[in-house]
């Protein structure tokens, strides 16, 4: 009879991700290891199975002091049937996406399967009644927030991981020095530079108002000079790639200020929970052709020089990250006024035109989907913005064009939609 089982399994995952050739792969799924550990582990009123190195110490305590408990087997025995049913998570997904198509053709598969491991429990959820935690997921090909290192302050609550993720998604979309600022998962303003100090005061100049106990995400090092700029306004969030030296000396100065290193931020996929089931689909990720403006159709006014055409590029990405209806006005390379989450393009544009103010005479613009009457246009028009950008597509097009000729504006129709629900 055995008293105790210790066991490691082959190590199936990790050849995988070093890029092996199918049959090592193969080679490499344990057979007899998993029955073993199961089998003890349903023997536990008189097994102890151990299938974590971490738990060694603690288990040649127990040995030494005369044995398990009933209580330490039943633990054990939960952390055995884990350990083998990612596992099998693990196989079963690589089987049906790698060494076989079940997708029938679609590139979706017929089946999949997750695990996820809790990493914290918070304080509260999105409101003081409601409970929450944070899981991490068993597998991530690259780290994500959820594995991102906090350096300095509060606990991080439901609502900070929320708004830090979109701050992520939103800093992440540009390749220059960018920074961007979230409330409520809305950017309150977006902006690159020169260097991260200068995306972090013109996408503060946005919206300072709002900007008030923001998230804040950038995708390059935080400099001293930025740090000392966040450090005057309360933030809730600062999230980074890294910070150079001297820069966490200045944020660690506000106590409760959260402090977080998140070394990438990249997704495969994107998902969404619904009653019953979840939702899967390819990342936004701005790369198609029409999100470059040489993918771009002029409909209307003269094409826009070098650095009209930049400005009108950075609104055009910066518009992935706002929830629809988004209108986002910039200039030098700074949101000046957004517009989000309306129920109709109209208020959308109104709202953008609101928030920039003076600022919005000479700005551009760009719609997250196209303009379904030239009434929203008309709005931008009156305003003073010179050139938007709008996927087109509407059975109004003509009208909208119209509207943009009669202004004298630029209209570029991109052919691409980026709605944000």
């Amino acid at each position: 009879a055995f008293d105790l089982v210790v066991s490691n399994l082959y190590p199936f995952t990790e050849t995988v991700t070093s890029g092996a050739a199918p049959d090592e792969c193969v080679e490499q799924i344990d057979i007899g290891g998993p029955a073993m550990v199961r089998a003890a582990a349903k023997n536990h009123p008189s097994v102890a199975v151990v299938v974590a190195p971490a738990r060694y110490a603690e288990v040649l305590a127990a040995v030494r002091a005369g044995g398990f408990s009933l209580a330490a087997r039943q633990r054990l025995a939960a952390e055995a049937f884990v350990h083998t049913a990612t596992y099998d998570v693990h196989v079963a997904s690589w089987m049906g996406n790698v060494l076989t198509d079940t997708s029938d053709g679609t590139g979706w598969p017929a089946w999949i399967g997750a695990t996820w491991e809790r990493a914290d429990v918070l304080r509260y959820g999105e409101n003081p009644h409601q409970r929450a935690a944070l899981y991490r997921a068993g597998f991530v090909p690259a780290p994500g927030l959820a594995q991102a290192g906090q350096l300095h302050g509060k606990q991080m609550s439901f609502n900070n991981y929320v708004d830090t993720e979109a701050a992520l998604r939103a800093a992440h979309g540009f390749e220059a020095p960018a920074v961007a600022i979230i409330k409520h998962a809305n950017p309150c303003g977006i902006a690159i530079g020169a260097d991260v100090a200068e995306a972090h005061r013109r996408a503060h100049a946005c919206d300072p108002v709002s900007a008030f106990g923001g998230v804040i995400a950038v995708n390059h090092a935080v400099s001293v000079a930025m740090a000392q700029q966040v450090a005057e306004v309360f933030t809730e969030v600062v999230v980074a790639p890294a910070y150079e030296a001297g820069a966490l000396e200045v944020l660690t100065g506000k106590k409760n200020l959260r402090v977080l290193r998140s070394p990438s931020w990249s997704l495969s996929l994107d998902q969404r929970s619904i009653s019953g089931g979840l939702l899967l689909q390819s990342v936004d990720a701005v790369d198609e052709v029409g999100d470059r403006p040489g993918g771009w159709r002029l409909a209307a006014g003269d094409p826009l020089d070098e650095a009209g055409l930049a400005d009108l590029e950075f609104a055009w990405r910066a518009c992935r990250s706002v929830k629809s209806n988004a209108i986002v006005l910039a200039a030098d390379g700074g949101t000046v006024g957004i517009g989000m989450g309306q129920v109709n393009r109209v208020d959308a544009a109104r709202l953008a035109v609101a928030r920039a103010g003076q600022r919005a005479a000479g700005s551009v613009a760009a719609s997250d989907a196209f303009f379904p009457f030239a009434d929203g246009l008309q709005v931008l028009l009156d305003a003073g913005v010179r050139a938007v950008a709008q996927p087109g597509g509407s059975v109004r097009d003509e009208e909208v064009v119209a509207a943009a000729q009669a202004a004298g504006a630029t209209l570029y129709v991109t052919g691409v939609r980026h709605f944000a629900h």
